[in-house]
């Protein structure tokens, strides 16, 4: 065998020879018996190039970078969702390149976080995340969003379920939002101090349409508190701010005094219920299972004060810390949404058989009084989680308590989605404080 070149240097047959190619050449290799058959499979090569259409120009192939396309359309907000360790470096170059960045990316370094957030700070722009579930900007919804109307309330929130909670108990009684933006759930720790939230503070405060504004957090570092109140309190916009923390109103009690502020009624909470009157308290222990951070920590809060300490993967005190794949023998409170549960996996909002799976189990349990669920509706999440849910409810002797966050209008339907928990058995709450509650009264006292 030969080629054009020469014959093949010994010990290397069948390798390609050395012929000066560079990365913008094309090398067609050809194994032929006989000169003339070369030839011909070259006549072919030739003919198929030159018929060829001429291929997209630079400017029409679709941009490979954030930056390369700031450089073709200009700058606006880059919505970043990669696996955690290459978020970072996606985000620098969107806020290099002028970007505003809501990073939905969980599992990001909080030193990379306090980097990426400094630099957009020097830039004036403003960094959303990491772990940023939701979002509602230019009346756009980002990440887990719901269907809202507009209106006069601003959210910030270092809690992605939180946010949530209070976005769909606003929609249902009747008080629209001009925007929703959430800062990270670490961004109101000693390590991260606000950066974030002090930014988003700012615009919302700048904005004509934004007559209230609501901060939703984690309890806060102490001084990290401080510096937000001091900064809140010098602000145009009257701010209300939300804790999910023992000492705090929960966030159904915090929505209803940002309503009675705002010269608006409080409604009564929907709630629906099986037929058949309510269920009796049985001695047992207590399951929360939950896709929500926030939504189980103010279940655990609240259930500790009625019912003792609770067991999780996220506990209140880092003592009651459990494996949240392993049995448990007291009350249990686990975030499915969790870091450590959606590495290499969906958050469980989109899949929701691991949560299933542990749903099962533990209404299989003689030994468990009620298992407490939360389920979180609107674009992004699954298409039709009651449906998912209903033959394993139908099928319990257990009593199910659910929290259904949703908007009236959102793609799933929250009235059908009610309608079919209901229907297999489930007593549903819109406020998750008040389901909480409920499934407390369902747990007697073990013997």
């Amino acid at each position: 065998v030969t080629d054009r070149a020469g014959p093949w240097p010994p010990g290397h047959e069948g390798t390609a020879p050395t012929v000066g190619a560079d990365g913008s050449d094309l090398i067609v290799a050809i194994r032929a018996e006989d000169d003339p058959a070369a030839d011909a499979a070259l006549r072919v090569v030739d003919d198929s190039l030159a018929a060829r259409t001429p291929g997209p120009t630079s400017q029409e192939l679709p941009p490979r970078t954030i930056g390369s396309a700031v450089r073709r359309h200009g700058p606006g907000l880059a919505v970043i969702s990669v696996p955690g360790q290459y978020a970072f470096a996606e985000a620098m170059d969107a806020v290099e390149a002028g970007c505003d960045v809501m990073l939905f990316s969980d599992n990001v370094p909080v030193e990379q976080e306090v980097v990426l957030k400094d630099t957009a700070t020097k830039r004036g722009l403003l960094v959303m995340g990491p772990d940023c579930g939701t979002a509602v900007v230019g009346g756009i919804g980002l990440g887990f969003a719901h269907t809202l109307v507009p209106g006069p309330i601003g959210l910030i929130a270092a809690s992605g379920t939180g946010a949530q909670q209070v976005l769909c108990l606003l929609d249902t009684a009747g008080l629209g939002i001009s925007a929703c933006l959430g800062v990270g759930g670490r961004d109101l720790s000693a390590a991260v101090a606000g950066r974030s939230t002090i930014a988003a503070l700012a615009a919302l405060d700048e904005d004509p349409a934004t007559e209230r504004i609501m901060l939703i957090s984690k309890p806060p570092a102490p001084e990290v508190a401080a510096a937000i109140k001091a900064r809140s309190g010098s602000l145009r916009t009257p701010v209300h701010i939300a804790l999910v923390s023992p000492t705090s109103p929960d966030l159904t009690a915090a929505t209803e005094q940002l309503l009675r502020a705002s010269g608006r009624d409080v409604p009564e909470w929907p709630t629906w219920f099986p037929a058949g009157g309510l269920p009796t308290a049985r001695p047992g222990r207590l399951s929360g299972l939950f896709v929500g951070g926030t939504l189980c920590d103010e279940a655990m809060i609240i259930a500790t004060e009625r019912i003792g300490p609770i067991r999780s993967n996220i506990p209140l005190d880092a003592e009651l810390r459990i494996d949240p794949r392993a049995a448990a023998d007291d009350h249990v409170m686990i975030d499915f949404g969790d870091d450590e549960l959606t590495a290499g996996r969906a958050h469980p909002m989109i899949d929701p058989s691991l949560r299933r799976q542990r749903i099962t189990q533990d209404l299989a349990d003689p030994d468990v009084a009620v298992v407490l669920i939360d389920v979180v509706l609107g674009h992004g999440s699954h298409p039709n989680p009651a449906a998912d849910l209903a033959p394993v409810i139908a099928q319990a002797r257990t009593p199910v308590v659910v929290s259904l966050i949703g908007a009236a209008a959102d793609p799933q339907g929250r009235d059908g989605q009610a309608e079919t928990l209901r229907a297999a058995g489930a007593y549903v709450f819109a406020s998750n404080a008040a389901a909480t509650r409920f499934a407390c009264e369902l747990v007697g006292t073990r013997p």
